[in-house]
């Protein structure tokens, strides 16, 4: 049985056989260590979306920690990139629902899960490995999809505040301001590298600064909740193999339409 056929009939079955008495939204890390976990929506509905390299170039090359939220429409679009993301141990791929619906809020149980487990075969098929965290599009759901969600074995990840990125009137200034104010230990910080965080690219060099000047690290999601990423041992040559990498994922990005999805 193949990675689609596995991933399917898990999914499927977890959500209608059993379930949880209680659903949770996770909205921080749970510690209250200077700790942050960056996170980035790679949404994607159905017009074409790319990896905005200002944002991506500046976390691989300075190999900070960070979770990308990839629709399953933005993975297969973007297949190689994920694919060569997925090479890194300081970087997660995880689940954003299919195509990217902000109304999941209105869906049925058996409706979510079909999102959910068609975005997961997209991406265990790119990255080898299957998702263990889910976001809802928008942050919007129901307690019924919730916890169609939890039986299905993912935890849901949110944010205690939104970063405000998709605000085209939000400044660089506005949103480094925002950021480095309001973040405290612990925090999952979301924020958009699919070309709708406008002035996301601007912004970040100067976030990851100022936080780490006051003492805070970056993490993987799973460095705290399920279960923790692998780290690989390093090559004979890590430079080498780290710049090939780097090559990989810093092609010219596909055009990115206007029209495109804003979480």
């Amino acid at each position: 049985m193949g990675i689609k056929s596995c991933v399917m009939l898990v999914g499927l079955c977890a959500a209608f056989i059993s379930l949880p008495s209680r659903a949770d939204v996770i909205t921080r890390l749970p510690t209250e260590d200077k700790v942050v976990a960056l996170t980035f929506d790679a949404c994607m509905a159905h017009e074409p979306a790319s990896f905005d390299h200002s944002i991506l170039d500046v976390l691989v090359e300075r190999k900070i920690p960070f979770t990308v939220f990839a629709s399953g429409r933005f993975v297969e679009t973007n297949a190689a990139d994920i694919e060569a993301l997925s090479k890194f141990d300081f970087v997660d791929v995880e689940n954003h629902s299919w195509d990217h619906p902000n109304n999941m809020d209105r869906f049925k149980p058996e409706h979510v899960v079909s999102e959910v487990d068609r975005a997961t075969v997209a991406i265990a098929s790119a990255t080898g490995r299957i998702p263990q965290f889910f976001r809802f599009p928008a942050g919007n759901y129901n307690e019924a999809g919730l916890k169609a969600v939890e039986a299905m074995g993912l935890h849901v990840v949110h944010w205690r505040w939104a970063s405000g990125d998709p605000d085209k009137s939000e400044s660089a200034n506005a949103l480094y301001n925002r950021v480095t104010e309001k973040t405290r230990p612990g925090d999952i910080l979301i924020f958009h590298i699919n070309g709708r965080g406008w002035h996301t690219g601007e912004a970040l060099p100067r976030i990851l600064d100022t936080l780490q000047a006051e003492g805070y690290r970056f993490v993987l999601v799973s460095d705290y909740i399920g279960t923790p990423r692998e780290r690989a041992r390093l090559p004979l040559d890590p430079l080498a193999a780290a710049g090939k990498l780097i090559t990989s994922v810093s092609t010219p990005p596909l055009p990115i339409s206007p029209g495109g999805a804003v979480n």
